[in-house]
């Protein structure tokens, strides 16, 4: 694992057991997938979207949200340690995690906080990224 994914990967393990909220950006408040991302990255939340619809399946906004972050798409949708994987959980929602050796690390809408899960992502992946540090 890279030096830079190692420390990513670091940021989002420190998560862990945050609790859950909608458009959270902030680990004392709460975090949704987006502000887990974020704050792995170690992007500021002025740099971070807060008005997107919480349910929705448009791929393309959510890769061009990723992209004014400062992401840069990966060419297949396999990431290593410290990329972000964006799936699609179910009709019309799409989901962000950030890859850990053996699994990763998301917000669990069902458990209410932040989780590290073992085994790859039971959803179809759409897009992978990793964080260029643009902007930083």
């Amino acid at each position: 694992m890279a030096n830079e994914g190692a420390a990513t990967v670091a940021r989002a393990r420190a998560l862990i057991g945050t609790r859950f909220r909608p458009q959270g950006r902030s680990a004392e408040q709460g975090l949704d997938c987006v502000g887990v991302v974020m704050m792995a990255a170690g992007i500021g939340r002025e740099r971070t979207p807060d008005d997107y619809r919480l349910r929705g399946s448009d791929i393309d906004a959510a890769n061009a949200g990723l992209a004014a972050m400062g992401f840069v798409r990966l060419p297949s949708d396999r990431g290593e340690p410290g990329d972000v994987l964006v799936a699609k959980s179910g009709p019309g929602q799409l989901h962000a995690a950030v890859l850990t050796p053996g699994g990763y690390v998301h917000a669990h809408a069902g458990l209410r906080r932040v989780v590290e899960t073992p085994g790859a992502l039971p959803w179809p992946v759409l897009a992978a990224w990793r964080y260029s540090g643009a902007g930083r």
